[in-house]
């Protein structure tokens, strides 16, 4: 076992193609803890290099009323009445700190989404 930081996108294409050689080593093996150590390095590296931002307020919740099946109207009892869904739906109202703390209890959407940056 050879293993050294990724530091370069070189370091991190060359750790690739040694996990994607490794991938059906046994756990417990030599060839299993390369595997382990490399896709650690790699994680790390993605972290750093490629994180992803999370997404718009508005995206997170129309996202997980699709996961949910949920329409406009379901969303009333949480945001204030239609005129206020639309609002917020369209962009043209934020979503108030009570709001934000109701759309994560009830519908498990993290805080960090919610939060978002201003658009």
């Amino acid at each position: 076992m050879n293993i050294f930081p990724i530091k370069t996108k070189q370091d991190y294409e060359r750790a690739l193609l040694r996990i994607e050689q490794l991938m059906d080593a046994k756990p417990g093996t030599k060839a299993g803890d390369e595997l382990d150590i490399l896709t650690t390095l790699v994680e790390a590296y993605e972290s750093k290099h490629h994180a992803v931002s999370p997404p718009h307020p508005v995206e997170a919740i129309r996202f997980r009323m699709e996961q949910l099946g949920m329409t406009r109207k379901d969303l009333e009892a949480l945001l204030g009445g239609r005129g206020r869904v639309s609002e917020i739906l369209n962009g043209k109202r934020g979503l108030s700190l009570e709001m934000i703390r109701r759309i994560h209890r009830t519908l498990h959407i993290p805080l960090e989404s919610l939060i978002g940056t201003a658009a």
